[in-house]
Parts: structure tokens; sequence; C-alpha cells
């Protein structure tokens, strides 16, 4: 694989920053320049913008403008959604304005899965570093710029790793769930590529629970930031929660909105933008907050 280059002009909604760290994804990670390298796939890239343009280059499997036009979902009109998310209320409104370059990626269901397993009861540099060394002990070496960098290991490359070897990378209690979910993707117990092609959300995510170490809130992150592209879903965790109760309910005891309050408000006043919606929300405070 050689390097590519290309130039993005009037992107609208691109801004890396926003885009890497709303927390959707583990692989990027922020330069001494400002640009950010990440890889996906076959895949190692820079993105660095400059002004109006988005600098791409790096050692792409295949066309490197049709490869990121699909992963950064470069056709989807983010402006529109943004233009109706905006009306609903003041709180989406400032959102959207602190995060206008948020897009959701198009990330492989199969490095879905696993990362948000890894995920679950973790922080970001813990969990970024387990899938570090797991794709360094499983997957295969590319060179960009001198650096080595490793490709997420499939279900194959991952078919003979015991607990054991899970537990040494220091995934912890999730080792066995790791081990146990590959098993049951090898053995087609579920199947991605039926799944991926599953128009109806409730099957795909009740599919998704199936799977070890795979609950409401990993499911739906799977079910938003994966290629299944769902954006009706609404992932709830403690910051979540907390946005909601702060922007909506205004209890004194936050741990007292449910789940299904949660829900319900974010169908009502979000709908079938609910996924978007959570993600300017939650990045909005979380980083207001740090």
């Amino acid at each position: 694989m050689k390097e590519q280059k290309i130039i993005l002009k009037n992107i609208d909604s691109f801004e890396p920053k926003d885009i890497f760290e709303c927390g959707q994804c583990f692989r990027w990670n922020i330069q001494k320049d400002g640009s950010y390298t990440g890889i996906f796939g076959q895949n190692v890239l820079n993105i660095k913008k400059e002004k109006e343009e988005i600098i791409v280059e790096g050692i792409c499997k295949k066309d490197l403008e049709e490869t990121v036009e699909q992963y950064f979902d470069l056709k989807r009109d983010y402006k529109k959604i943004k233009e109706t998310l905006s009306k609903i209320d003041k709180n989406m409104e400032t959102s959207i304005k602190y995060g206008k370059g948020i897009r959701i990626l198009n990330q492989d269901l199969w490095e879905t899965i696993i990362s948000f397993i890894i995920s679950a009861n973790n922080n970001i540099p813990r969990i970024k570093g387990i899938i570090e060394r797991l794709s360094k002990a499983y997957g295969k070496e590319i060179t960009f710029k001198g650096e080595k960098y490793y490709t997420f290991p499939t279900p194959e490359e991952l078919k003979d790793v015991t607990v054991q070897e899970y537990r040494d990378l220091g995934l912890g209690f999730r080792d066995k769930r790791i081990y146990e979910t590959t098993q049951m993707i090898l053995n087609k117990k579920v199947d991605l590529r039926k799944m991926q092609n599953n128009p109806n959300t409730i099957e795909v995510r009740e599919q998704l629970l199936t799977l070890s170490g795979i609950g409401p809130k990993v499911a739906d992150c799977i079910l938003l930031f994966s290629t299944l592209k769902r954006f009706e879903v609404f992932p709830i965790d403690v910051w979540v929660r907390r946005v909601m109760n702060d922007l909506y309910f205004k209890n004194l005891d936050e741990t007292k909105v449910t789940k299904r309050q949660i829900e319900q408000i974010a169908t009502k006043k979000f709908g079938d933008l609910a996924g978007l919606a959570q993600q300017y929300l939650f990045y909005w405070r979380r980083e207001m907050r740090q």
C-alpha cells in the first residue's frame, strides 16, 4: 500500500477535535502539530484542518477519497441536521454551536462491538491502551512516516486467543467477555453480516444484547457509532443522565431520573435524530465542565 494524499474543500461540519474527542472512537490521537492520526480497517490516516481545508494523508488500502467519504459520512447533510435540531430548544442550539464540527463515523461493526465492550466501566486512556495492546499483539503492522501502527484484529485473528492471554493484556473482568463474544461470532451464533443488513433496530439491539459483555448502553453505542448508523438510539451513561437531569429534569438527586424517563423525553424532543442530539449535548456539557 502506498501513501496517498487529498485535500477536501468546502466540507461542512468537520472539526477534527469535535469528531475524535466526542467519545465515539478510541484509535485517533492528537499530534504535536494539532493534527490527528488514527487507524481503522487497513488504513492509517493523518487529518489536519488548515483554515477551510481538510488535509488527509496516509496509508490507504483502497482509493483514499472514497475511503474518507465513507468513513466520515461526507454525503450526509449535517447542515440540515443541525438546523433541525437547533430549532428544538436553546440547549440544543447552544450545544450545536459548541460541537458544530461533530460527524458520526462509520466504524467497522466488529471493531465497535469489541471496543465498546472494553469501554464498560473504564476511562478513555485505559480503553485506548487496551485496544492498542490487543492490536499490537494480534493485528497486522503498518508503517507510516517511520511509525508502526497495528490494525484491529479480526475475529479469525483472535480465534485461538485464550482468556488468560486477554487477561495478560490488562482487560480485567472483560477478558472472558471478549473471548465469549469472539467465539459466538466465529460460530455464527450472531451473524454480523445479517445484522448489518437488518433494518429493524429493535431486532438488531436484541441480537447485540445476546453477546457477552453487552448491556443496553453498550448496545446503543454500537448501534449509533458503527456502520449500523441508527440515529434514533440514545445511549445513556452517567454523563448523559447528568446532562439530561441538569437541562430537562432538574431533580436534586440525578440518580432518581430513570433510563425510561430519559428515553421518553429524548424520543419526544429529538425523534429519529436522538443519537445526534445526545452527542451534541454530551460533548458540550462534558467539555464545559473540564
